[in-house]
């Protein structure tokens, strides 16, 4: 089969070719065909009507080849912790000239016929665009004056490794321009430059991908790499327009400029004010009108034409616009459920295949002098950089794993940085060696600094203290400390009532901080916010959700006047990661117990309302990392805030979780108006010298009677010989409380429990706590389910 010159022109001519840029003179047939006949079409007149001729058809065989490949390399890749942007450069590879081989240029240049790639490179550009937009929408820049002074200290160090790139470069000056020759030589300042600063949109990809950005050197990081990020877009504006200017005067120089500050001065004192107006006029819970999202997209698209004109990127308007949107729900969050699937999942794989596809890879045939020099650079610059964080993270009294993981997580290149030293290749700023080198950096260095970091860093390690935090080991007349966890406004009464099953008094207080947590939606930096100042009168007409719970918790705390205290915390971060909030205040406030509502809800006739897998999710992570005791919250009642008195029940069959269930319902006995009835239920072949067992006979030597008859506290043994008694005793007992507490139970086999193992729905509960849950059990009573700490194995 003839396949012409595999090109969509009706024919090219090659008026200029030099060593890394050629010029043509192609002529198209008008109107152009866009659509092909099909396989069908006639051989006899194959240019018209041929496939391998038709722009549409050969952009979808593009799009399908560089997503297979790029998914099979991802298969291969991924269990070794590569990222996934890695595997679509390696389809560049494979597609592009670095491979030099007759028999796959033959089918390359049949995918990719002359004249094709632009169209490819348009299209996957948007994706490119929409990308940065979405990244900078979701930036909180207001960080930077939040940021501490490691933040700044860690940003600004990296300055250093530029100034002596430049000293170094300027040193060497003669011996490198005898080496390479002074052709090359203007992409020195560039290598050092790209390497000694980061990206914001790779490192909070970066740490997304480890799941680590919101631990402390998630935090950490992304403040450093939001501090670089945004100075480094002012400069490389600045510069950039000084650089294009250079041969046009200076007049044309301060008009670029100029346009630029006028730009994004009538962004953030035009746009932003008119988003803001957007964002108060949209009710809360609703969705932005559809009509706003195609403004800010067409928006977009105008910046970007306007920045071409002011000879900047295409993409520097998106960078700009996306920085003046308020981050967050509404606007923000509807902007990036609108753009993220189609912009950063599927044209911008595609962008980044279609930039690694223009250069060559191929080391063995480039200058192997400037190989060297460009390499050693870039060595050089980056040891300077981490050498340089790791000892500001050290004099900071950061441990040295948690510092040498800083300093490769802002090592990171990423997307960014590729498509950038391609799309300097592309302005014909530098060679394709050039280009070629630091592509394989950066790629090089991505893969490094992920796999480095996955090693190295354990954030689930710190929660793994030694130090006993729980009720049982609390040691009498000292403070116990408590986390709350709320989700929903219909958890706030349920949460509240519980706390008054601790108890407070004077000389046994209470602490409690309670941690509203939200879905971060439409931003990339996670948020906790301190409402300790945000005090609210009882009178208040109108208030929101964080201002509900100050209202609630601050009335228990004055119910409890001088024996309980109060802290409201809000943290907004993905579900994904929102268990490391709850663990590290615990962990930060030396908390002893953690409550967590239970994800179903129920309606007042008993029946499942609501059910939330995300919390579910949420509350297993909790319970297999926490420093302290968990409570799981499961309210079935109908609580009211103005109880004065509770009917407790206590089921014990024996363990840890029971023994520490035991010491919280003590407490609660402690307040005459309660009545607590602990139930003890053991089984005919039950070992009385067992250690278990001899621990669960001490703890229960308090409620049997043993030191003295307790006038609130009931208790008895009961023997069940099978399943079936519990269940019955359960039906017949469940009626009478408003409160059950029971152990998890986790990891104890029991001959009394172990036939109804196999039916637990929620293994997070236990099997009493998962009957007790059921819907089949008629109950109104609240029942929370208490897992002790779980202390490491070794010591």
């Amino acid at each position: 089969m003839n396949y012409y010159n595999h090109s969509l022109f009706k024919e090219f001519i090659v008026l200029n070719q030099s060593e890394n840029f050629n010029i043509y003179n192609v002529t198209i047939t008008l109107p152009p065909r866009i659509t092909s006949e099909g396989l069908w079409y006639d051989h006899n007149n194959a240019e018209e009507g041929s496939p391998l001729k038709s722009p549409f058809t050969i952009l979808q065989l593009q799009i399908l080849t560089i997503f297979f490949i790029t998914q099979c390399c991802h298969f291969l890749l991924k269990s070794l912790g590569v990222p996934y942007f890695i595997s679509s450069a390696l389809a560049g590879i494979l597609l592009g000239p670095t491979i030099k081989s007759d028999t796959l240029n033959k089918y390359k240049q049949l995918l990719f016929p002359f004249g094709s790639e632009d169209t490819l490179q348009l299209i996957s550009a948007f994706g490119y665009t929409f990308y940065l937009f979405l990244n900078y929408v979701q930036m909180d820049y207001s960080m930077i004056t939040r940021t501490g002074k490691r933040a700044w200290a860690i940003a600004l160090s990296s300055l250093v490794p530029i100034g002596l790139g430049f000293a170094f470069f300027l040193g060497c000056y003669p011996f490198i321009v005898k080496t390479i020759g002074e052709k090359e030589i203007h992409s020195m300042p560039a290598v050092f430059i790209s390497h000694s600063i980061c990206s914001f949109p790779v490192i909070a990809s970066l740490l997304t991908e480890l799941e680590i950005l919101n631990s402390e050197i998630g935090r950490l990081a992304l403040a450093s790499a939001l501090v670089l990020d945004i100075t480094g877009i002012a400069f490389t504006g600045i510069a950039t327009s000084m650089v294009v200017s250079s041969n046009k005067g200076v007049e044309a120089y301060f008009i670029n400029v100029g346009g630029l500050i006028a730009l994004f001065a009538l962004i953030l004192t035009i746009g932003r004010p008119l988003m803001k107006l957007v964002v108060r006029h949209t009710q809360e819970g609703r969705p932005v009108r559809k009509i706003f999202i195609y403004i800010i997209v067409f928006f977009v698209i105008i910046f970007g034409l306007i920045e071409t004109e002011l000879v900047q990127p295409f993409f520097g308007g998106a960078v700009m616009l996306g920085l003046a949107v308020p981050e967050g729900p509404p606007l923000g969050s509807e902007l990036v459920k609108q753009l993220q699937l189609f912009s950063t999942w599927f044209l911008m794989p595609i962008f980044v295949t279609s930039c690694i596809m223009k250069v060559d890879l191929d080391l063995w045939n480039m200058n192997k002098s400037l190989v060297m020099i460009i390499f050693g650079l870039i060595v050089m610059v980056t040891l300077i950089k981490i050498l340089l964080c790791v000892g500001i993270c050290r004099f900071c009294s950061m441990p040295i794993i948690d510092s040498i993981c800083i300093a490769l997580i802002l090592s990171c290149k990423g997307v960014v940085d590729i498509c950038t030293y391609v799309l300097l290749y592309d302005a014909k700023k530098y060679t394709c060696g050039e280009v070629g080198i630091m592509v394989i950096s950066g790629l090089i260095l991505a893969t490094i600094s992920k796999i480095g970091v996955k090693s190295l860093y354990d954030p689930s390690r710190k929660y793994a203290g030694y130090q006993k935090r729980n009720i049982l080991y609390l040691k009498p007349n000292t403070e116990l400390r408590v986390v709350a966890c709320v989700h929903k406004p219909c958890h706030i009464v349920p949460v509240r009532n519980s706390l008054d099953l601790f108890n407070p008094t004077p000389t046994n207080p209470v602490v409690v901080d309670v941690l509203r947590l939200m879905e971060l939606i439409g931003r990339t930096s996670p948020i906790f916010i301190s409402h300790r100042d945000q005090q609210m009168s009882v009178g208040a007409s109108h208030h929101n959700f964080s201002e509900e719970i100050i209202l609630h918790f601050n009335l228990y705390e004055h119910e409890y006047a001088g024996a309980a205290t109060v802290n409201a915390y809000t943290a907004i971060s993905p579900f994904t990661f929102m268990h490391d909030d709850i663990c590290y205040l615990a962990m930060d406030k030396v908390a002893s117990f953690i409550i967590l509502p239970f994800h179903l809800r129920w309606r007042d006739d008993g029946t499942v309302e609501s059910d939330d897998n995300n919390i579910r999710t949420l509350n297993i992570r909790v319970m297999e990392k926490a420093p302290c005791s968990i409570g799981i919250l499961v309210n079935r009642g109908t609580c009211t805030s103005n109880s004065s008195n509770y009917v407790v029940a206590m089921i014990f069959l024996g363990g840890s979780d029971d023994r520490e269930a035991l010491c919280l319902a003590k407490r609660s006995a402690k307040e005459l108006n309660n009545h607590l009835f602990v139930y003890r239920l053991i089984g005919k072949d039950s070992e009385a010298t067992n250690w278990d067992n001899m621990l669960d006979a001490e703890v229960l030597r308090g409620v049997q009677g043993t030191y003295g008859r307790v006038e609130n506290v009931t208790f008895e043994q009961i023997t069940i010989d099978d399943a079936s008694q519990i269940t019955s005793f359960l039906n017949d007992v469940v009626i009478k409380f408003d409160y059950i507490i029971v152990g998890r139970r986790h990891g104890v086999k029991s001959s009394i429990t172990s036939a109804m193992v196999s039916w637990t729905e929620f293994p997070e509960l236990g099997v009493i706590g998962d009957l007790l849950a059921s819907p089949d059990l008629e109950t109104n009573a609240s029942i929370l389910v208490v897992q002790q700490q779980q202390m490491p194995t070794k010591w």
